[in-house]
C-alpha cells in the first residue's frame, strides 16, 4: 500500500476569498502566493513551508450558509507550532482578533480553536515532547488548558 507522508494543503470554501487572506494573513502570517479569477480564489502559504501553497480560499460568495454542526463534513484543520511559546503567542492574537473560541490539553498536544470570518473552525496546536506522552499516547483526552503550567513545564 502507498503510504501517505503529511497534508499539503487545505482548500476552503468561503464567502469572500479577500476577507478570509486578510484574516488568515493577520492570524498565521500566512501570505498570498497565488490569485485567479480576478480574487475569486487565493493561494496562501505559510512561512516556514516549502509548499507552493498551504491554504486555498475559493469565494462562493455572500450569501452562502456557513459550517452547521451535526452535519457530515469538515470539522477543522489543525495548524502546528513549533514551541509552546508560539502557542501562548497565538492565543493572544487569537484574543485580540476576536478569533479564539476554545481552548482543549490533549495530553499530547495543546490546543486552541478559533473560527474564521465564515464561522470555519481551526486548531493551532503545539505537541508536546514524544516523551512526555506518557499514558496519553493511547488515549483520547480533553481536558482544560492549563497554559500557564504549560509553559513552566516546557518554556
Amino acid at each position: 500500500m502507498t503510504a501517505v507522508r503529511r497534508l499539503n494543503h487545505a482548500v476552503l470554501y468561503v464567502c469572500d476569498a479577500g476577507r478570509s487572506a486578510a484574516f488568515y494573513a493577520e492570524a498565521f502570517g500566512f501570505v498570498v502566493v497565488a490569485e485567479a479569477g480576478n480574487g475569486a480564489a487565493v493561494f496562501m502559504r505559510a512561512a516556514e513551508t516549502e509548499n507552493h501553497h498551504d491554504l486555498g480560499l475559493f469565494s462562493v460568495g455572500a450569501q452562502a450558509p456557513g459550517p452547521e454542526p451535526g452535519r457530515a463534513g469538515l470539522y477543522h484543520l489543525a495548524w502546528e507550532v513549533d514551541t509552546i511559546h508560539d502557542l501562548a503567542a497565538m492565543r493572544e492574537r487569537l484574543v485580540a482578533m476576536g478569533a479564539l473560541v476554545g481552548e482543549s490539553d490533549h495530553g499530547v498536544s495543546k490546543s486552541l480553536y478559533g473560527h474564521d470570518p465564515d464561522g470555519i473552525e481551526f486548531e493551532v496546536l503545539w505537541t508536546v515532547p514524544r516523551a512526555d506522552w506518557g499514558e496519553y499516547e493511547r488515549e483520547a483526552v480533553v481536558q482544560r488548558l492549563d497554559l500557564p503550567a504549560a509553559l513552566a513545564r516546557w518554556g
